[in-house]
């Protein structure tokens, strides 16, 4: 069983490839939140395998994953192997040792973490933009051979170490990590521009139910916004912009998903 959530398609593709390889089904985080449940129970066969996939958020989980994580049962587990595949632009700090926390606390025990480095998407702050086409090719080819090493790993339990915490990792997911939650989250300053086509595909997006169209047909953001940055990303004519800081920054979104 794979729980994933995804923003600009790089998790999903991950999610994906672990799937057809493992042959285990998807299960979308986004799509389980909508109903508001106080546990979310999932039976689990006696050999399967969890596997949870998503994006690094200022260097610790994609809140969606700990969201599920702190309500999540699974009926019937007694030790099976459970692993997380996370994606991040270059590094993860310590997101291996916060998921393993909030397993542990749902009584499951993390039997490893890996990481695949994807092409970056982060435009919502100085300093942060996309790669360069480059770049991104070059990101995409390593992260495929990157994924079939994490395959050869859980088919054969060997669970090597493939996952890259990079510098000062207690720094980045121990002080900016939760400022990136607590202040972060739930605000924005995402606005549609004249630009905008009234298509929709930002609101159909949405993990959250955050954007709504106004009767004019034009997007609006509630504050439960989780900056998972896939409507800026994916809106087709670029009429999406946060604050100022987006507006000579690129877009991104993985190729295999328009």
């Amino acid at each position: 069983m794979i729980f994933y959530f995804t923003g600009t398609g790089n998790s999903r593709w991950v999610a994906e490839a672990l799937g057809k390889a493992l042959e285990e089904p998807l299960v979308s985080i986004a799509e389980v939140l909508t109903e508001e449940k106080s546990e979310y129970v999932y039976p689990l066969g006696e050999r399967e395998k969890v596997i949870f996939v998503f994006p690094v958020h200022s260097w610790g989980p994609a809140v969606l994953v700990t969201r599920l994580i702190s309500r999540l049962r699974l009926e019937g587990y007694g030790g099976q192997a459970v692993y997380f595949v996370c994606t991040c632009g270059d590094d993860c700090g310590y997101t291996d040792r916060i998921m393993r926390k909030a397993l542990q606390k749902r009584g499951i025990i993390l039997t490893n973490g890996f990481s695949v480095q994807m092409p970056n998407n982060y435009v919502l702050m100085p300093g942060f933009d996309v790669d360069s086409k480059e770049v991104e090719t070059d990101k995409l080819r390593k992260a495929s051979e990157r994924i079939q090493e994490v395959i050869g790993s859980i088919r054969r339990e060997e669970n090597l170490p493939l996952y890259y915490a990079g510098g000062v990792p207690f720094l980045k997911s121990y002080l900016v990590y939760p400022l990136f939650v607590n202040f972060a989250i739930g605000s924005n300053r995402f606005y549609a521009t004249e630009t905008c086509v009234s298509c929709g595909i930002c609101a159909k997006i949405c993990p959250t139910g955050t954007i709504t169209l106004s009767e004019d047909g034009k997007p609006k953001w509630a504050n439960t916004c989780v900056q998972c940055v896939a409507c800026i990303h994916r809106c087709p004519v670029r009429a999406i912009e946060y604050g100022t800081i987006s507006l000579k920054k690129g877009r991104y979104h993985h190729p295999e998903f328009k």
